[in-house]
């Protein structure tokens, strides 16, 4: 534009883009070769610190069980199980967890469900 040129009401931009479902929320996906960031998942964040918190506790000695833990923080002492599970996640899958870069899979409900104690087994799974 130059100076004296009428600046015009509506401006139309087009980005090419597909809406993809994850973790139950909907998220914009660029085409393939377009970078885009991504924002860290904080419900699988929070839940990956809640882990590793609790077994610190429990490798200290602080609570016997996760039975006693799990009462002291007031969950069900089988969704503490399924979150301790993330302590065994190969250090790679928490690395991306933590850049924001894991797979659209990647979210929390998928991440609690039984996964393999295998490294390879678990990037298989979740890739």
């Amino acid at each position: 534009m130059t100076r004296g040129a009428p600046i015009p009401e509506t401006i139309t931009l087009h980005v090419p883009f597909h809406v993809v479902k994850r973790g139950g929320r909907q998220e914009m996906q660029l085409p393939d070769g377009a970078t885009q960031s991504r924002r860290t998942d904080s419900t699988l964040l929070k839940a990956l610190a809640r882990a590793s918190r609790w077994k610190r506790m429990l490798e200290t000695g602080e609570f016997a069980t996760i039975a006693d833990l799990a009462e002291r923080e007031e969950i069900a002492p089988s969704y503490m199980t399924r979150v301790l599970r993330l302590t065994m996640l190969a250090p790679d899958i928490v690395d991306a967890i933590l850049d924001g870069k894991q797979q659209p899979e990647g979210t929390l409900a998928q991440i609690l469900e039984p996964i393999p104690v295998k490294w390879e087994d678990q990037r298989t799974k979740l890739s």
